[in-house]
């Protein structure tokens, strides 16, 4: 198992298939899933409890509503959000610190939350996967 500063994630996302994926491949490489909710109704819930969470993963198109309600909440707590959806909000760069597209493979959701870690931990990515755009720099 990898050690990861970002060891802690939420993961947002109302398609159950991907949800449950994500969740698998996460957890096998070495991320502990804090919960996997498919409403921003669960996920304010899980914010706002305290729990302690190192980054988000938030769809933006959810039953309930959007995304960016997730981001906002996440980042007045100071929780880093990284959005995944098939287009990324207007205002997102002001609410998360990247967006990944729709589709995407393994490889690369676990390369932009590697990048992710990179930037936070004050170093420079090695490389930023294609269709992920990150917003932060180290």
């Amino acid at each position: 198992r990898k050690y990861h500063h970002l060891a802690r994630l939420l993961v947002v996302e109302d398609e159950p298939l991907l949800a449950f994926d994500t969740e698998h491949l996460l957890s096998e490489d070495g991320y502990t899933i804090v919960a996997t909710v498919d409403r921003v109704a669960d996920a304010l819930a899980v914010i706002e409890g305290g729990a302690a969470i190192d980054l988000v993963l938030a769809d933006v198109n959810l039953a309930d509503g959007n995304g960016t309600s997730v981001a906002i909440a996440a980042r007045e707590r100071g929780i880093p959000v990284v959005f995944i959806t098939g287009s990324c909000p207007a205002d997102a760069e002001t609410l998360a610190v990247g967006c990944l597209g729709k589709p995407y493979s393994q490889r690369t959701l676990l390369a932009a939350i590697g990048a992710v870690e990179a930037v936070l931990s004050g170093t420079t990515p090695r490389r930023i996967p294609d269709g992920f755009r990150l917003f932060v720099s180290a």
